[in-house]
């Protein structure tokens, strides 16, 4: 039996998507501990106490983000591997999603790198067990087209994310929306992957 979905419910929702959306831009911008749940609130037109109609605190709203973000980069990683029709086009897909990842989560990726120790000890488990899935795919598609031990695979990825993730540090929010970015992008990473393989 399916429950119905009430404009009250699809309401809530869309408040708590706006919550994270302002949350990821606000943490990505001043960094978690220069940031009130009064200033998310005003962000998306509500008091600091009404966040807690969605969140339990500030915490668990980063706990909420980067959890989320972590499953989403995993589901999504699985569904490229899954539809990929042979090696090559698998690590280059997967390329693609990072990238489109990176230029379109910029401040996401500010707030994982600055504030992951300010989530609760459960919360960064959960996010580095979905990581290390994530990174698994990577591992498991790379070890079909480079030789090596996993520990090597696991440095050719780990550094290559390095690449990708710097972007939103290193770039302005034109370049990331620029139409010769994702290429270039994905190109380097591409590279880096197989540099130095036989």
């Amino acid at each position: 039996m399916t429950t119905a979905v009430t404009p009250r419910n699809r309401a809530k929702a869309e408040r708590t998507d706006a919550i994270l959306v302002a949350a990821a831009e606000l943490f990505g911008a001043r960094g978690y501990s220069c940031v009130s749940l009064e200033d998310i609130g005003a962000a998306v037109g509500v008091s600091g106490p009404a966040v807690y109609r969605h969140f339990a605190g500030k915490q668990a709203l980063l706990g909420a983000l980067l959890i989320g973000v972590s499953e989403d980069l995993a589901a999504g990683g699985t569904a490229v591997v899954r539809d990929a029709t042979d090696e090559r086009t698998r690590m280059a897909m997967l390329v693609d999603f990072h990238v489109d990842f990176a230029l379109r989560n910029a401040a996401v990726i500010r707030v994982q790198d600055r504030d992951l120790s300010h989530l609760s000890e459960e919360s960064q488990s959960d996010v580095r067990r979905l990581q290390r899935a994530y990174i698994g795919l990577w591992i498991d598609a790379l070890g079909s087209l480079v030789a090596g031990e996993r520990d090597q695979l696991r440095l050719r990825v780990q550094a290559c994310f390095g690449l990708l993730n710097s972007t939103p540090h290193s770039t302005s929010a034109a370049l990331r929306e620029h139409a010769d970015t994702a290429r270039v992008l994905a190109s380097m990473a591409l590279a880096a992957l197989t540099a130095g393989a036989d």
